[in-house]
């Protein structure tokens, strides 16, 4: 009996980013020194999100090497998680975050948190995505024609 090896996220082939989500303290400066951090390194923070409690946040990143970002963060003794998210052009004109809702919505995926990046070489806008079901999220975004990035291209 011959047995297939399991498939695992890194070894997909659907276009998605890695995002880091850090913990922190809710203290002042602890924002500045994660910047600071990565300020002298060759990684660029794409898009950040920051969702703060009264003790605590999660500060959620996109750069351009999650491997190095990661490592610094690790080093500094912070508690950090990845996971996967969708990255998404914003098509030309005034609708673009309607229509990728829309989309998404009549494909019955639930957005859990979206913000906004700067990606591709132009820099254009984009939406960084985490749903609920990122399987039948890249189907129902790709017959609409929305380019999905995958790491590579930030």
């Amino acid at each position: 009996m011959s047995v297939e090896p399991l498939k695992t996220a890194e070894d997909s082939d659907h276009p998605c980013c890695r995002q880091l989500s850090v913990f922190l303290e809710n203290r002042v400066g602890q924002l500045l020194r994660i910047a600071r951090l990565l300020e002298d390194e060759p990684v660029h923070i794409l898009g950040l999100s920051v969702d703060a409690a009264a003790d605590c946040a999660i500060v959620r990143l996109l750069v351009d090497d999650p491997d190095l970002a990661h490592q610094i963060l690790a080093d500094a003794h912070f508690a950090l998680s990845e996971s996967e998210i969708l990255v998404i052009p914003l098509p030309d004109g005034k609708h673009g975050i309607l229509t990728v809702c829309s989309a998404l919505i009549a494909g019955e995926v639930n957005i859990n948190y979206v913000y906004t990046v700067w990606a591709t070489e132009e820099r254009r806008p984009c939406l960084a995505i985490q749903v609920d079901d990122v399987q039948t999220a890249i189907p129902i975004l790709r017959s609409k024609k929305f380019r999905l990035l995958d790491q590579s291209e930030l």
